[in-house]
């Protein structure tokens, strides 16, 4: 990897870790005091450091790439066909999601539903601003990292399944539910299947903010209407398997 590249990880990284240091320190500033109970108090603080961590990671990024080239084994496809594939890249990971959750789910035995994701949605209900990140700034980041910097340098030396099942393992693990490791790592190779495609990081990030977009919209929404759909055993595919 370049040097840049080096210094992107370590931001992403840093901006992962800073939890620690930053939510205490916003609750010492009283970020959360009118909150009912610590708990929601804390919650709220770790919304708002969300925020700033990924906005301020966002922007250290984006300039760190400022210069980057596409990957020398990727040719680009055109404007038109890019975008196709990326409206079609929305279908093709939810469904992807789906296969992989009904997998989990029937053959392996591991309930659907991810408690990530609930913990997110909770904070978005008491912090609104962090939908921004959940659907936007951190997609984005995610396919920069795992799909660009990792999937591509690995994409340079050797073929296009090493290096997708690597990073997408290193995404599904990153989201630190080892339970559902199929399912992220479906949601990784789907991913990184449309940038080895059109050769376009916008391509898979397109996909990746409309599919989080769609979680926030249906878990906000339609939260207990999915809870009676996952009870259902004769329900062939369930959407409660996308997940952020």
């Amino acid at each position: 990897m370049k040097r840049h590249d080096w210094y992107v990880l370590i931001t992403y990284i840093a901006m992962q870790l800073s939890a620690f240091a930053g939510v205490p320190l916003l609750c010492a500033l009283g970020v959360g005091s009118s909150a009912e109970t610590p708990s929601e108090a804390t919650k709220i603080a770790s919304g708002y450091w969300a925020v700033i961590s990924f906005l301020t990671a966002f922007v250290i990024i984006l300039w760190l790439l400022r210069r980057a080239r596409p990957e020398q084994n990727m040719r680009q496809m055109p404007l038109a066909s890019s975008w196709m594939w990326a409206f079609l890249g929305v279908f093709l990971a939810l469904v992807a999601q789906s296969i992989a959750v009904n997998i989990e789910w029937r053959l392996l035995g591991i309930e659907p539903g991810s408690e990530n994701t609930r913990q997110i949605i909770e904070i978005i209900r008491l912090t609104p601003l962090l939908v921004i990140v959940a659907s936007v700034i951190g997609p984005i980041l995610e396919e920069l990292v795992f799909r660009k910097i990792i999937f591509g340098s690995l994409y340079e030396k050797y073929r296009f399944w090493p290096a997708a099942l690597a990073s997408s393992l290193l995404f599904a693990i990153a989201h630190m539910e080892l339970e559902h490791l199929l399912l992220y790592t479906a949601i990784g190779l789907t991913f990184a299947f449309l940038y080895a495609k059109t050769g376009r990081i916008f391509v898979p990030m397109f996909a990746h903010v409309a599919m989080n977009t769609f979680v926030v919209v249906v878990q906000m929404l339609l939260a207990d209407e999915m809870e009676k759909m996952m009870r259902q055993p004769e329900l062939p595919l369930t959407i409660w398997g996308v997940w952020l």
